[in-house]
């Protein structure tokens, strides 16, 4: 699958094609990636959302990009939290928007 056309819905649109080297997943939904790209990057330019705005439940993308506010948390599937913004996707990455119930 390739990417090169922008869309509305994504964030980030890359200025060359995207071939998929590897795949994550975000609950559930299996996204393209590519060797040395963030999560954040993968999710923006595939158009996902890190979780909803508490104040109007619109889709939020993360916050400062850099690592200091912690606004594009995840969760492995498994538990154990993962900054979007600072982790390497990696093949097969099994990530979801909410927090397990005992990180609750």
């Amino acid at each position: 699958m390739t990417t090169s056309a922008a869309s509305p819905s994504r964030l980030f649109v890359p200025i060359y094609e995207i071939t998929a080297e590897l795949f994550i997943s975000l609950d559930g939904v299996r996204l393209p990636a590519r060797r040395g790209e963030t999560v954040m990057a993968v999710l923006l330019r595939n158009g996902a959302a890190l979780g909803r705005s508490e104040f109007d439940g619109r889709s939020r993308a993360g916050f400062c990009l850099m690592g200091a506010c912690q606004d594009c948390s995840l969760w492995g599937e498994g538990g154990g939290r993962v900054r979007a913004c600072m982790t390497m996707a990696e093949d097969g990455m099994a990530l979801v928007t909410a927090p397990p119930l005992s990180e609750t």
